[in-house]
């Protein structure tokens, strides 16, 4: 059985429908004690490109980022790259990542594209998400995927990786589906030598989402790329 079509045909649904999200980001380096926890939450319409989210580093101190995501365009309040109170705007398409299994700005449409992308799919057996039994599918995502919108710099470092490997660098990825057939979790992750792991889970399906551009005399265009958003 073709495990890989039933991934791509449930995220497929989830695609076209809008959605609350949550999303956690783990990150630690190798030479660090400390994993760096991001918190994203807030509803999302995946098929009319339009959303909000509250972005926040746990145990950091630091105020929540906020994102308005209105066609090609996105809108941050709290970033270091304007002044306080007033919004940048970037280029949704254009955006870049310097982290590692951290979507650009982090857009829940480019994991999802990352996970339509799995490979060597295996069906795990059956879990419990948003307290509701699901199939927990398994994979590999490649090389191209897994760097997939990085700037120069950290595609090199991850390049450099794969040469002193010989092979792709191992980042596996998992999809749950639902009873209706839908992607309610979706994860990215690596452990070698240092940790990097994306969870977003999917809930409230059809759930009404308001994103409006904010007042053009607040906002500040800015180069899209990684210093958009926080550290």
């Amino acid at each position: 059985m073709d495990h890989g079509a039933a991934v791509r045909a449930a995220i497929g649904r989830t695609s076209a429908d809008s959605a609350r999200l949550a999303e956690t980001i783990e990150m630690r380096s190798t030479d660090s004690p400390t994993t760096y926890v991001f918190t994203i939450a807030g509803a999302f319409d995946l098929a009319g490109d339009r959303g909000r989210l509250t972005v926040g580093l746990k145990d950091s101190g630091m105020d929540p980022v906020e994102e308005v995501f209105v066609g090609d365009t996105v809108y941050v309040r709290g970033s270091r790259a304007v002044d306080e109170g007033t919004w940048a705007s970037a280029v949704r398409s254009e955006a870049l990542t310097r982290y590692f299994l951290r979507a650009p700005l982090n857009d829940p449409e480019h994991l999802l594209r990352q996970m339509k992308a799995m490979r060597q799919v295996t069906k795990e057996g059956q879990e419990q998400v948003n307290d509701a039994p699901a199939v927990h599918y398994r994979g590999t995502i490649d090389h191209a995927t897994a760097t997939l919108r990085m700037t120069t710099k950290t595609k090199q470092g991850l390049d450099d990786v794969r040469e002193q490997l010989g092979e792709d660098v191992p980042v596996y990825a998992d999809v749950w589906v639902d009873g209706k057939g839908r992607a309610v979790q979706a994860r990215l992750s690596y452990f070698g030598g240092m940790k990097a792991v994306t969870t977003m889970t999917l809930s409230d399906f059809g759930t009404p989402v308001k994103a409006e551009a904010p007042p053009a005399g607040q906002v500040v265009p800015v180069t899209a790329g990684e210093d958009v958003l926080l550290a």
